[in-house]
């Protein structure tokens, strides 16, 4: 594709991941920083209705968003760059299965970490006791699928859910030494991908 994709993100955000795919998949594209001031949403909330991050407008204007909706569809239309399985295969069966098992269980568990008075009626007041039960379930799911990687999510092939792994599991709530001793496996799976350009690139970008 000769147009640009157009990233909308914030540093550090769900943002992350897709950005590395379109490292990994060598498209041209323009990153865009959404503000978080009330303005700044307002104004993006007429690309995406949720006011969330991150968007990804695709060479023919249509913008989406869900990062895992993204990453599918980035692996599905560069198929040469190898981040998910051909359709129709068992291991693209599973492919999905853990894309949307991250999205549904690992990020909203994130999310209630980290904005756990959204999550309360009564604001902060309320807060704690969803932000504790949420990290022991972050703790379970990252567990669920970490037990697994060989050294990838789906064996000896990379694909888009370790791109999504990797982002998700940095947002441990805890120290990286106590994860790492916890789940060795996405330790090693974090080594492996922290060599690749695109990570290291993408890494260094959003730590501006």
């Amino acid at each position: 594709m000769s147009q640009k994709y157009t990233l909308y993100g914030r540093p550090g955000s769900g943002s992350l991941a897709v950005q590395v795919a379109l490292e990994e998949i060598g498209a041209p594209y323009q990153r865009v920083w959404i503000g978080r001031e009330p303005a700044d949403v307002a104004s993006y909330r007429t690309l995406n209705p949720t006011g969330r991050v991150p968007a990804l407008g695709l060479p023919d204007g249509t913008v989406m968003f869900e990062s895992a909706a993204i990453l599918i569809h980035l692996a599905l239309a560069h198929p040469d760059a190898k981040l998910g399985p051909r359709p129709g295969t068992r291991t693209h069966a599973q492919f999905l299965q853990w894309m949307v098992f991250l999205s549904a269980n690992v990020y909203e568990a994130a999310l209630r970490i980290y904005y756990a008075d959204r999550y309360s009626t009564l604001g902060a007041a309320g807060a704690e006791p969803i932000r504790q039960r949420a990290a022991a379930e972050f703790g379970e799911h990252l567990d669920l699928i970490a037990r697994q990687l060989d050294p990838y999510v789906l064996g000896g092939e990379l694909s888009a859910a370790d791109l999504y792994l990797h982002m998700l599991g940095s947002w441990y709530p805890g120290e990286r030494a106590e994860r790492d001793a916890r789940f060795p496996r996405l330790a090693v799976l974090d080594d492996i991908l922290r060599a690749r350009p695109s990570i290291s690139k993408v890494a260094a970008d959003h730590a501006e």
